[in-house]
């Protein structure tokens, strides 16, 4: 490590599977003269170090028994530029770094806990020493039989051979801090064990152990990996037009401005816009939308999504290691490294309840036999159980690990959340505040309604498309949209008519595209009036097209609500939040949109003509009434307040999301997605909720087995191991979860 002085660097952390290892790191680093700030996730296998001086920080960790690579560092202070110096971090999320060496260049023993890499766990140190220390036990027994008067000593080798390296970390821990590790625990309860002569059973118990850790560490890893198959849906090579040749090139290397050719079948491999050629593309990888959706020249596509029909040729958009999936993936790390407020209380209640269990344990093996006549041995044996129980490993790791899946679950069906915090809150919302124009309805004007008054339909928006030729306005451009298909005729001298329209010579005729203020009452007969305000009651712009100055058509245009606009309020209703519409626009328009929504405006659901401060104002009031505000809009003119909201959702597109301003992002745009979120956050408080009561259930469960003699060392070694593997498993299922509205 070089220049490392008032850095930020983050470390990947190898052999760390378990709560218990990431607060012995914690507490390690965070003394070490010159750091300023350490925070180590399990969940993402990190390590992040402020400070003046981190020259000593590889060391200390390695010799608790764990590795480090690379070094991280971080542009400021803001936890945004994440471009690794050691290691192309960009490309590869999964995080499979080869750990398959020996732990001994460290301190002579493997750690403790699972190191391994991928699908080759079975060759780790853990695995060797799991063998050794299982062969070893074996032996013992087969001694035991043959040599009966050989005692207990045989199984001594086998207890060794496991419990050295545990005491090893055991001691290292105690100096750095960390008194109360499970590698205490089980050094105290395994060595006692054996001077009270249960040696056999000690052995059994270290060999458990070992499993469970192991059994812990693959479980991790699985949780760890739960976003990483995103990674994987990129190809490794694309084909690039250079030279008037295809070239295969690494998608690593694409940079914006290469045109890529995509054959049927092929993954895209990059974020791009497609330039010439029109094809359905598979975004269910991305997106877990199943039917696929036709594009175009100009229709964006995103890295990981398949072309099914026809050859197209796409012009990349961003480098790798700014596409979408890539983007999704640094997202979730930074949310998964981030603590909800569960788990901070968890972590303080764990560092009071390990020592109290150890307190319980000496005055199970000492009060019985001082006081009451009890047998030193019986007691002594159940004391030492009882420590075995006492690692909160279980309860520590609940929350991380349903954290953990459930962020990775949101963002497989394009949900951002920037943490365990979100997550958690957005579970305890009870109204969504959503912005219109952009968020409940498409953001682009469509044309609804075409009327003739002498002039056909047809010829209606043949004319006015042929004045809104060339133009970019979008209402120009939603008429070019209906008439496409239809044989637009040239026009000349087309001019625009400040503030009233447009106006040109089409066919010979003077024609215009006019408002129908411009026109005034004089234009209008009654007949047309009453056309234009039934069709302005509807909340649509309307342009009446003139020729030779008399009305012949009328042409509504409205930003339409999105296809799923209505079952996604019906759905945050039957989960028992409220809805609320916040636009800037006029109050006819706001009134149909409500009405076509099924909102009710005299119920204060619908509030029209605000200014930007104005729906601060609001979601405050909201807020002063009780609510638990979630702000959905675009999260750049919403920003204020997305700011104030207690969750601030930003509906974005592909790479453009505001995730600067807001909490979470429905990446995809679907207004299905803000009550998802919402339905995953319960899901996620639920099975954190599980595993709370089956940690604490399943030790309170073995504590008074244990106490009253029912079982001994290694159910009580289960009780930590196994809670934990359980734990973590039902964590897992969230990384399943499927969205049910």
């Amino acid at each position: 490590m070089t220049d490392t002085q008032g850095a930020r660097v983050t470390f990947r952390v190898g052999g760390m599977d378990c709560a218990a290892c990431a607060r012995k790191i914690e507490t390690a680093v965070a003394r070490l003269p010159g750091v300023t700030g350490v925070d180590v996730s399990v969940m993402t296998g990190t390590l992040t170090v402020e400070g003046a001086d981190l020259r000593r920080v590889p060391a200390e960790v390695e010799a608790l028994g764990y590795t480090l690579e690379g070094g991280s560092r971080h542009a400021g202070h803001d936890g945004h530029d994440h471009r690794h110096e050691d290691h192309q971090h960009e490309h590869d999320h999964n995080h499979s770094h080869d750990h398959d060496h020996d732990h001994d260049a460290h301190d002579g023993h493997a750690h403790s806990h699972a190191d391994f890499s991928g699908d080759q766990w079975w060759r780790s140190p853990k695995a060797r020493l799991i063998l050794s220390c299982g062969a070893a036990l074996v032996v013992a027994h087969g001694i035991g039989v043959v040599v009966p008067q050989s005692g207990q000593w045989p199984f001594l080798v086998a207890l060794l051979i496991g419990l050295v390296p545990i005491a090893r970390h055991a001691w290292a821990g105690i100096r750095a801090g960390t008194p109360f590790s499970i590698e205490t625990l089980m050094t105290i309860s395994a060595g006692g064990a054996f001077i009270i002569g249960a040696a056999e059973e000690a052995a059994m118990v270290v060999v458990l152990f070992l499993i469970g850790e192991l059994l812990e560490g693959l479980a991790t890893q699985r949780a760890r990996a739960g976003i990483s198959g995103l990674t994987k849906l990129v190809p490794d090579v694309a084909l690039v037009a250079r030279g008037g040749a295809l070239v295969e090139t690494s998608a690593a290397d694409l940079v914006p401005g290469d045109i890529i050719t995509v054959r049927p079948g092929d993954r895209i491999a990059a974020d791009g816009v497609i330039v010439e050629g029109e094809s359905a593309i598979d975004e269910a990888p991305v997106t877990g939308e199943s039917v696929p959706v036709t594009r175009g020249p100009g229709g964006r596509v995103f890295a990981g999504t398949i072309n099914t029909d026809a050859v197209l040729r796409v012009e990349v958009t961003a480098r790798a290691a700014d596409n979408t999936i890539a983007r999704v993936v640094r997202l979730v790390e930074e949310a998964q490294a981030s603590k909800a407020p569960t788990e901070r209380f968890i972590e303080r209640f764990a560092t009071r309840y390990t020592p109290a269990v150890l307190v319980l344990g000496a005055l199970v093996a000492v009060v019985p036999p001082l006081f009451f006549g009890g047998e030193w041995g019986v007691w002594i044996y159940r004391g030492l159980a009882v420590l075995l129980i006492g690692c909160p490993c279980a309860l520590v790791i609940s929350t991380p690990a349903a954290i953990a899946a459930g962020l990775s679950a949101g963002a497989r069906r394009g949900l951002l959340l920037k943490g365990g915090s979100v997550l958690e809150g957005l579970g305890r919302v009870t109204t969504v505040a959503f912005d219109k124009t952009g968020t409940l309805t498409q953001g682009r004007p469509v044309v609804t309604d075409v009327e003739g008054v002498g002039l056909a339909v047809d010829e209606v928006l043949a004319y006015a498309a042929a004045l809104e030729r060339g133009s970019n306005h979008p209402l120009a451009l939603a008429i070019l949209s209906r008439a496409e298909g239809l044989t637009i005729p040239q026009a000349s001298g087309v001019r625009a008519l400040a503030g009233k329209g447009v106006a040109g010579i089409v066919n010979g005729l003077e024609v215009a595209l006019l408002s129908p203020r411009a026109l005034g009452d004089a234009g209008l007969s009654v007949q047309h009036a009453a056309v234009v305000g039934a069709l302005n009651g509807g909340g649509k712009t309307v342009s009446v097209l003139t020729v030779d100055g008399v009305p012949a058509g009328f042409i509504a245009l409205r930003d339409e609500l999105r296809p799923d606009a209505r079952a996604a309020l019906e759905w945050l209703a039957r989960l028992g939040v409220s809805s609320v519409m916040l636009t800037g626009d006029n109050r006819a328009t706001a009134g149909a949109i409500a009405d076509e929504l099924g909102l009710a405006p005299a119920a204060g659901r619908v509030h029209a003509e605000l200014l930007p401060e104005d729906k601060s104002r609001i979601v405050r009031a909201l807020q002063a009434k009780g609510e638990v505000v979630a702000k959905v809009g675009d999260g750049i003119n919403d920003a204020p307040a997305l700011a104030v909201a207690d969750v601030g959702i930003a509906m974005g597109g592909g790479t453009d999301v505001a995730l600067e301003t807001a909490d979470a992002a429905a990446l995809h745009g679907r207004m299905a997605d803000i009550p998802a979120m919402i339905a995953l956050s319960r899901a996620t408080m639920a099975n954190i909720r599980q595993n709370i009561v089956l940690a604490l259930g399943l030790k309170a469960v073995f504590l008074i087995t244990t106490i009253l003699g029912v079982t001994g060392l290694w159910p009580a070694i289960l009780a930590d191991t196994g809670a934990t593997v359980l734990v973590t498993a039902n964590a897992l299922r969230l990384l399943g979860w499927k969205a049910r509205g």
